[in-house]
């Protein structure tokens, strides 16, 4: 027997009276760029993947609670919803859960992205879009030397004086790297490249998974003046793969944590001097504290590696290594026209040569000088909204009694990819967005329980739950699983893998052509394809204000 008690939305969630902006009124906001403005696409991210505005950011109905506060700190921001499901408008559900959550300012795109497309406005693909478009117009502009992947396998091969730099995170480059590549992800480059090649004559080759990263790391080096040749590795590990070359797998090279003072000096200088022609500004805590304005969103982030940060960093700033800022910077900034403040803690080196490219995307964007102030350790713990009903948890071993016993349903709304992964046996897989669909097809049963990685996101799934049973005098019981997936499988419980139960599609997250090494091949060139295209797009867009140096 199924439920069809919810196979429709109840009224608690809807927003009648949500006020709406043209596209042709965002669209100008995002040209005149006198108010910030956050354009989000709330659906999850496979959707949004496949076409969205250029500045429009995703973050999915069904995190909402979980990043909201995080990613747009200012709860009388403009904001501006739009993304539709199986028919159903999700901004009004959205708008509902970000005023609850103290947000002001919630608009509706006015007939979400079929009016932007209406207007005869670009829509966009893939993810991180602004800053892969980005990286392809610092290579059109300053033709970024590359080499194809076939000669820097004759170069390695030759065992030429050569030295291969991935730009990727460093997890990453573990799953695939090229042959000899050492990890120095993005903003180390310029501190780390010439402890690494120090003899002026050695040549650099830049790599990434695609593009982008391999694009601005090479032009990073170029623009602070070293004097090797360099270039990038043309299509990153895509271009290797398809050129029929092998690539590593489980590499651990790294450079050394030790930089000699003199070369130090020298990338310190040359960061500045970068900085400074991008337009970078330069402040002290006095004035930080003065940054902070009504009206004015300003974002904190200490560029340093994760390792660094996580030994000590100043209070307030979140972590955000300079690289992947620079290339998730919708991700990190999703409110357009805000201010960012960048800090490597005295290091003098990563967080100008980060600062020169927000820069040159558009941001106004500061460097924070000073003595280091590492006043807190460790990863601080998200503030988080309280939840809004008393959902009583379960212990994984009474779990796996009820389970056996055959009374309940376990419904896991953590990341899809994790439950392909591993999943508690018999859990069915929904995104938590789309739960009423989901619990339209499962099995009825007298209780259900939610779970995830580690419970924070099952628990607002909870609260959804039983909005949705109250209100249809539905009385069975909602649990949550204490501790979440993690807890069960630490206490060594079973556990199985496979897509045996979905609920609903995996579209959480967006399968990127460029991850891993089992992308079919024509995935792999149409997304560089897709890259090719991005400057011909920037320029029929006309909202980004770009300006390469």
């Amino acid at each position: 027997m199924t439920d069809t008690l919810l196979a429709t939305r109840p009224a608690p969630q809807a927003a009648p009276d949500l006020p709406a902006l043209s596209a042709a009124q965002v669209r100008a906001h995002l040209l005149a760029r006198d108010t910030e403005i956050a354009l989000l696409d709330v659906r999850e991210e496979d959707p949004y993947a496949q076409a969205h505005p250029l500045w429009a950011a995703n973050l999915p109905l069904s995190r909402i609670e979980l990043e909201a506060w995080r990613r747009i700190p200012r709860r009388d921001t403009r904001i501006v919803l739009f993304g539709a499901h199986a028919g159903e408008d999700l901004a009004p559900r959205a708008a509902a859960v970000l005023r609850r959550l103290g947000y002001t300012q919630v608009h509706a795109l006015q007939d979400g992205l079929d009016g932007w497309q209406a207007a005869g406005f670009e829509l966009f693909r893939d993810v991180n879009v602004p800053s892969k478009a980005f990286g392809e117009l610092v290579e059109h502009e300053r033709h970024t030397p590359s080499l194809p992947a076939q000669e820097v396998q004759a170069l390695i091969d030759a065992k030429a004086d050569v030295v291969v730099l991935d730009a990727r995170r460093f997890d990453e480059y573990q799953t695939m790297s090229i042959p000899t590549a050492t990890s120095v992800p993005g903003a180390e480059l310029v501190l780390r490249a010439r402890a690494l090649a120090p003899d002026p004559r050695t040549r650099i080759v830049v790599n990434c998974a695609g593009r982008t990263r391999s694009i601005i790391g090479t032009q990073s080096l170029v623009n602070a003046g070293l004097p090797n040749p360099i270039a990038a590795l043309r299509n990153g590990t895509i271009g290797w793969t398809l050129a029929g070359q092998a690539l590593d797998h489980g590499a651990d090279r790294r450079a050394p944590a030790d930089i000699d003072p003199a070369v130090r000096a020298q990338a310190q200088a040359d960061a500045r001097r970068v900085a400074e022609r991008a337009g970078v500004r330069w402040l002290d805590a006095a004035a930080l504290a003065a940054l902070r304005e009504p009206g004015r969103t300003v974002y904190r982030f200490d560029v340093r590696t994760p390792e660094e940060y996580a030994a000590g960093h100043r209070p307030g700033f979140a972590s955000a290594p300079g690289g992947q800022l620079v290339q998730e910077t919708d991700h990190h900034v999703p409110v357009r026209g805000a201010r960012i403040v960048l800090s490597d803690e005295g290091d003098g080196v990563r967080a100008p040569m980060t600062a020169s490219w927000l820069a040159q995307m558009g941001w106004e964007v500061h460097v924070l000088q000073g003595p280091a102030e590492l006043g807190e350790t460790g990863v601080p713990a998200a503030e988080l909204p309280a939840h809004r009903h008393d959902v009583d948890g379960i212990a994984p071993a009474a779990l796996a009694a009820l389970l056996k016993a055959g009374d309940a349903v376990l419904i896991d709304v953590g990341a899809s990819a994790n439950y392909v992964r591993r999943h508690i046996p018999g859990a069915w897989f929904a995104v938590r967005a789309q739960l009423p669909q989901a619990l339209a097809r499962l099995p009825r049963a007298g209780t259900l329980v939610l779970t995830c990685g580690s419970s924070l996101l099952a628990r607002y799934a909870a609260d959804d739950v039983r909005e949705w049973l109250d209100a249809q005098g539905d009385a069975r019981e909602v649990r949550v699983l204490d501790g979440g997936n993690a807890a069960w499988f630490a206490a060594g419980l079973p556990e199985e893998a496979g897509e045996a139960h979905l609920a609903t599609p995996r579209t959480d997250r967006y399968r990127r052509p460029y991850e891993g090494t089992d992308a079919p091949r024509e995935a792999m060139q149409a997304y560089l394809d897709w890259e090719f295209g991005l400057v011909a797009q920037l320029e029929r867009d006309g909202t980004h204000h770009f300006r390469v140096i």
